[in-house]
């Protein structure tokens, strides 16, 4: 079985430490019942992944809170449960969203935005894992297409808020990476968030959204493979730094 850290995005970048900036960010946004729950400070990830579902500051139509990555569907009946199936939708295939029972309630009116800096992706060639970090050029900070879903614990009454990452298929740049799934997170562009974190958007519409994001609007450069294994530590500086690889330049 192939190790899940390279299978679709599970992995990204999260830089922005102050709450307010990244509410500013996403200003534009419509938030008629806006409220700021987040103060002070936010975790800093140069490397975070997925499955040790992070708390990560996500934008909705009225609100910007932290949700856990790793949708929770309401049917859910129990924490082992729980546990389980949030391990499965860290991401959610943009093109099965609207049929699958984890998503397509969400995929239908519960949309929101992950801002992140970049994101990790691995490409295979002979016989090895090579990390790329990807960004969008001349964007600090820049938004994935995500949905949503609150979660009630039966047995505690707690509530808890989770998102998971849509994805298309890859575009020829991400394609060259990602050689081997060939997919990509959807990146939804400025003038697409409004529309995205619309709960009474037509399915139609929706789906329109649901694309590949130009690949001339993004970079992406190869970086340590220390990142490759959880046994390292990744949640420092130098796994956004570039590192080149000789090989790489004959395949």
């Amino acid at each position: 079985m192939s190790n899940p850290i390279f299978d679709m995005c599970y992995n990204v970048a999260y830089l922005e430490k102050r709450a307010k900036k990244y509410a500013e960010r996403y200003k534009d946004v419509p938030r008629p019942e806006f409220q700021m729950k987040l103060d002070g400070m936010l975790d800093t990830y140069y490397f975070v992944s997925g499955f040790a579902h992070p708390k990560l500051p996500v934008v909705c139509h009225d609100r910007i809170d932290l949700f856990y990555w790793g949708l929770i569907p309401g049917w859910v009946k129990d924490e082992k449960q729980a546990k389980d199936i949030s391990n499965m939708t860290l991401n959610a295939v943009g093109e099965t969203a609207f049929e699958k029972p984890s998503f397509r309630k969400s995929i239908r009116s519960q949309r929101c935005l992950l801002g992140i800096h970049g994101f990790f992706e691995w490409r295979d060639a002979g016989g090895k894992k090579y990390p790329y970090f990807v960004r969008v050029k001349e964007e600090e900070l820049f938004s994935l297409g995500c949905i949503w879903e609150t979660w009630l614990n039966k047995s505690t009454g707690a509530l808890l808020d989770t998102f998971s990452i849509v994805t298309t298929p890859a575009n020829p740049m991400m394609e060259k990476i990602h050689n081997l799934k060939k997919r990509m997170p959807l990146i939804i562009s400025r003038q697409d968030e409004k529309k995205w974190v619309d709960p009474d958007l037509d399915p139609e519409e929706i789906k329109k959204l649901i694309r590949p994001f130009p690949e001339e609007h993004m970079t992406a450069y190869t970086v340590s493979n220390k990142i490759n294994s959880a046994r390292n530590e990744r949640n420092i500086p130098e796994a956004i730094e570039q590192v080149e690889y000789r090989e790489l330049e004959e395949v």
